[in-house]
């Protein structure tokens, strides 16, 4: 009885061990058995033209893992790189299958990047090429103006060597102190100054002195490169000044994107001997600085009963460019243009960063501004936007305003909006007529 009960004992363990391997064995398949057979892969495809400037990304609406072939692969991309063409663009991208077994998923491609076929006497006789900075001091703005040695003019002070080299700097006039409990009246007015009027010529004046770069834009940027003032984002916040941006950010946005060029260097016998990469801005894409011909002020007007007069004091300053508008045919950015009969491109304005104009008052007071009558007139910006010798028109306004919307947002008619302009700025003057009883 003993035996037969021991029997029994171990034929149910055995029998119970079995199945719980069976049962594990089973679970494993299960979960890590079809994770491992998802296929996956990675490969490049190859812009076929031969195009100075970067195409667009590709794109393809699906991956055949069986035929290893792209669907509705963007135009002018093929797996296979093309032939006589030196200098190409080519794209890596990685697909992973979408369900098990589905042999197909939706590939994911990178940003181009410029590639050359090997050129020269053959693999392994090139001599390494050199990597050269382009971009070193060739950015917009960046032009390095050398001070003179001598006077630049017949003055006392210019003539003597040892007080021309003297570091006469200038410090601001102060303001007017305005207590906030005697304001009687303010407003906010946005104005943008177009530097293509004639009063406004000044703002591009192309000269140079012991000062650097004469045009405004120029001061803007010398002064955030190499004075630590701040610019701010124009579209965080804008003209509240919320968002820091720096130099490198402008710059990026003023040159272009950096790009890669493989430059070979040949030597007596016209035979490569080494390929050279050059690292320079695509201009294609940047702003020139003659594009910078617009600004845009922000001004605070306030009457103050205690001085019984009204007070004008500026608060931010924006550079606007005109930017060509991109369009891109058979993979390659051109710019738009306005017909095709008419050699003028279509652009739009782009607001470039925000400055606070008290931060920059004491680098302006030592730039002198350019008198088309007489040099003798040794002006400085802080004077210039002090007394507001400057013409804008008025485009924005705190005023009767509650959804805070531009000129152009709420006129569309550009005469009437520019006749709204000049009945703002005649309403203000009235308001501080009429305070006044005679």
């Amino acid at each position: 009885m003993k035996k037969l009960a021991l029997f029994f004992l171990l034929s149910t363990y055995y029998s119970v061990s079995m199945f719980a391997q069976g049962f594990g064995a089973i679970s494993q398949a299960g979960t890590g058995g079809a994770a491992n057979n998802i296929k996956s892969t990675s490969g490049e495809v190859y812009f076929q033209q031969n195009a100075a400037t970067r195409p667009q990304t590709p794109k393809a609406t699906s991956f055949d893992f069986n035929t290893q072939s792209f669907q509705s692969l963007t135009n002018d991309w093929l797996p296979a790189a093309p032939s006589g063409i030196p200098k190409y663009w080519k794209s890596k991208y990685t697909v992973t299958e979408k369900r098990l077994n589905g042999g197909n998923g939706v590939p994911v491609f990178e940003l181009p990047i410029l590639d050359s076929v090997p050129a020269g006497p053959g693999p392994g006789q090139t001599k390494p090429g050199k990597f050269i900075d382009a971009t070193i001091g060739k950015g917009v703005g960046e032009k390095e103006v050398k001070k003179s040695l001598r006077g630049q003019d017949v003055s006392e002070d210019n003539m003597d060597s040892i007080k021309q080299n003297q570091n006469n700097v200038k410090t601001p006039l102060p303001y007017e102190y305005l207590r906030k409990d005697h304001w009687l009246f303010s407003e906010f007015i946005w104005r943008e100054i177009d530097t293509r009027e004639k009063f406004n010529q000044h703002f591009v004046y192309e000269g140079e002195d012991n000062s650097g770069d004469q045009r405004f834009i120029s001061i803007l940027l010398n002064s955030i490169k190499n004075d630590s003032i701040w610019a701010f984002s124009p579209t965080d916040g804008a003209d509240r000044f919320t968002t820091r941006l720096s130099y490198n950010e402008i710059a990026d946005k003023l040159n272009g994107p950096k790009d890669t060029l493989f430059k070979p260097v040949k030597d007596a016998n016209q035979i490569v001997t080494r390929i050279d990469t050059v690292l320079y801005y695509d201009s294609k894409t940047g702003i020139k600085l003659d594009s910078i011909y617009s600004f845009r002020i922000k001004e605070q007007w306030v009457f103050d009963k205690e001085t019984s007069r009204m007070h004008v004091r500026v608060l931010g300053i924006c550079p606007i460019a005109s930017v060509d508008q991109i369009v891109y045919q058979g993979g390659v950015a051109l710019k738009k243009k306005l017909d095709n009969n008419i050699d003028s491109t279509i652009s739009k304005p782009q607001d470039l960063f925000w400055v606070y104009y008290p931060d920059l008052r004491h680098i302006l007071v030592n730039k002198n501004v350019y008198n088309p009558k007489t040099i003798a007139d040794h002006t400085d910006w802080d004077k210039i936007f002090l007394s507001r010798r400057y013409i804008g028109r008025i485009v924005k306004t705190s005023f009767d305003n509650p959804k805070n919307l531009d000129l152009k947002d709420l006129i569309t008619n550009p005469l009437f909006r520019l006749l709204e302009g000049e009945n703002i700025k005649n309403r203000i003057l009235n308001y501080e007529q009429g305070l006044w009883s005679y």
